[in-house]
This record gives structure tokens, sequence and C-alpha cells, in this order.
């Protein structure tokens, strides 16, 4: 019995993975990996950010496999990753070298620089545009775009809308840590965790989950007021690592695109003189993701903010319940698996039921 029970269970199981795949052809059309890299821009720049996988092909190759399933896609690129050997780690980064795209900031109108719009649908309707159905690209019309594109400004005109606070006197800076940060990829997360636990948790985790969680903390179920928007940058960062042979030097290796965000929040700084009040000062919210992923970003600052000055009387500020409910894999996998066979379990439970029924009624 124990032998055909198995041996038809993978038929069946065999059967319905054939079924998944002609189902994705069905239509007899195809999706072409360049296509969808070069017109789903937005899905690749979520699903490598839940991935923790900057791949542009991957991320294309991972949608088409999954027909579209986002927490799919990331399963998948996320497990292909873990077979992928880890050769280097890249030096740190500092976004002032980024080849900024986009830099928008909602607490100064006027920042050095300039505020740079770039490539964005917040300044559009959000109503169908039914002209899409039968869009066709124009080659030269799109050429001459390209070629009439403003020049981005100077790199050297870009500061930190940050460091203008810190030359006023109105944040302090946080002192340069030279420790080596935890990967969590190779080291499980231990509570209360550390930042750089933290803020690797929240730049792979959902973006849907994340999003909410931000948006609990500000609705009240958090302590922090409204943060205001110190600065946001999508761009080109370029990333290096260290020539073993000569510590002094570094080889580029490429460019990949970030969003990042500083968000703001007002704190109360002891002051030194007794007589005096308390000294007003700016606190940071920080936000980093793969590609151009503005909302997760945000979400992920406010998040940033709230573990890193908790309250532990609200749900947002405690580690354990933010960074183990937010990864996408974990949370997906962990549901889904609910629909695979419980039969011990279940017929444990109705044992049990019917065991408390039968002692129940011999007690009358």
């Amino acid at each position: 019995m124990g032998y055909v029970a198995v041996k038809g269970g993978t038929e069946a199981i065999e059967a319905s993975i054939q079924l998944l795949h002609e189902r994705r052809v069905a239509s007899a059309l195809v999706a072409d990996i360049q296509v969808i890299k070069a017109s789903m821009r937005q899905m690749i720049n979520q699903i490598m950010s839940e991935a923790s996988l900057y791949d542009r092909d991957l991320a294309a190759l991972a949608i088409k496999q999954s027909e579209g399933n986002m927490e799919e896609a990331v399963f998948l690129l996320r497990a292909h990753r873990s077979t992928l050997p880890r050769l280097y780690y890249s030096n740190t980064v500092d976004t002032r070298q980024m080849f900024v795209e986009r830099r928008v900031s909602a607490s100064f109108k006027d920042i050095p620089g300039g505020q740079i719009l770039g490539a964005s649908p917040d300044f559009t309707h959000r109503l169908l545009d039914f002209s899409l159905v039968d869009e066709k690209v124009n080659p030269i019309a799109r050429e001459n775009n390209l070629m009439n594109e403003d020049t981005p400004a100077d790199l050297s005109q870009l500061p930190k809308v940050i460091d203008y606070l810190a030359s006023v006197g109105l944040y302090d800076a946080l002192p340069i840590n030279n420790t080596q940060p935890d990967d969590i990829t190779k080291k499980a997360i231990t509570f209360p965790a550390t930042r750089s636990q933290i803020l690797q948790s929240l730049t792979r985790g959902q973006t849907g989950a994340v999003t909410a969680l931000g948006y609990a903390e500000i609705r009240g179920y958090g302590f922090s007021t409204h943060p205001n928007i110190g600065e946001l940058r999508v761009g080109e960062q370029p990333i290096y690592v260290l020539n073993e042979e000569n510590p002094d030097d570094s080889y580029f290796i490429g460019d990949i695109e970030l969003t990042e965000v500083e968000s703001f929040y007002s704190s109360h700084k002891p002051s030194q003189q007794k007589e005096q009040h308390d000294e007003m000062m700016i606190e940071l919210g920080y936000g980093i993701t793969f590609g151009q992923n503005e909302t997760k970003t945000i979400a992920m600052s406010i998040l940033d903010h709230s573990l890193n000055q908790p309250d532990f009387d609200v749900p947002t500020s405690d580690d354990e319940f933010v960074l183990l409910h937010i990864d996408s894999v974990e949370s997906t996998g962990f549901i889904s698996h609910l629909k695979l066979p419980h039969y011990v379990t279940f017929q444990s439970m109705l044992d049990r039921i019917r065991q408390t029924m039968k002692e129940n009624n011999d007690a009358l």
C-alpha cells in the first residue's frame, strides 16, 4: 500500500508540473526575456531588492518562469543566489559618488545642485492610457530624444542635504564604524539585532510588508512623528573591490542602480547647561535598495529609525516582530506550505477532539 501511494503521488506531481509548463505557453505566445527586462523595469527592481541579487537578466527569467508571481520569482532568484560562490566583498560605497538620475528633497525647496525630478510616476494622472494598447516605438524619435536629454549635473555640485544640517550644527554625524558588518545570509539574525542586521533585513524585506509596517508606524502603532524626506536619490552607484595584492588600490567592477533615502526626525538633546532647556536636533532614518524602489526605501527609513530609537510599547519598535515577518521567502513559504499534506497532524487533532467528547459524554 505504501509503495502504491508513493508511486501514485509521484505520477500526480509530475503531471501537475507538466500542466504548469503547458499553461505558461497555452496561448502559443512566449514572453521574451529582453522584452520583460525592457518593459517591466519596476517589477525587476522589486524582485532584485527582495532577492538581494542584482541581475536584471536573471530577474527577468524568474518573472517568466513564475508567470509574474512576485513571491515565486523572489524565491527562485534567492534560491539561485544561494548556489553562487562568494568571491569578494565590495568596498564600502559612498553614495556621494552616485551618478544621480533623480534627486528630490521634501524638506527644502532649494538644495545645492537643485532638485532633479528624473523619471517618476509621481506627476502623472492615475488613469489608464489606452493608447498603450497599440503602442509603437519610433526608433528615430527615440534616438533624438536620447540625444537631447539634459546632461546630469556635476556630482561635485550635489552634496548631501544632511551635510548642510551637520555644517550648521543641527545634526550630529555618527562616527564611521569600521567593524565588519553582520551578514545575515551566512549567520542567522540574533536579537536584539545589530544595525547592519536591521538594514540588511529591511532592504531584503517584502515591499508590501515593509510599506505596511512603515505606514503603521506613522499612523500611530509606532512612536515617531511624521518624517520629512531630507533627500531621495536614484542613480548609478560605482562598485569597487579591493586589490588584495595592493591594498591601496581597488578594482572598478561596474555600476548598480540604487535608491537611497534619508528621512529626518526631530529629537531632544540634553543641554550641557542645567539652566538651559534641552536642545532640538535632527535624527536620521536611512533606507537603500536595489533599483528605483522609492516607496519601499522610504518605508525602510521609517522602520530603521523606529528600530534604532525604540519605544518597546509599540510593535514597530520590536525588532523580532518586524524583521522576522517582512521576509518574502520566509512568510510566503510558511503560508504556502499549509496547502501541502497535513494528514497526520489533522488526524491527531481529530483524535484529541473525539477523545475529549467521549470523556465528556462518559462524565454525564
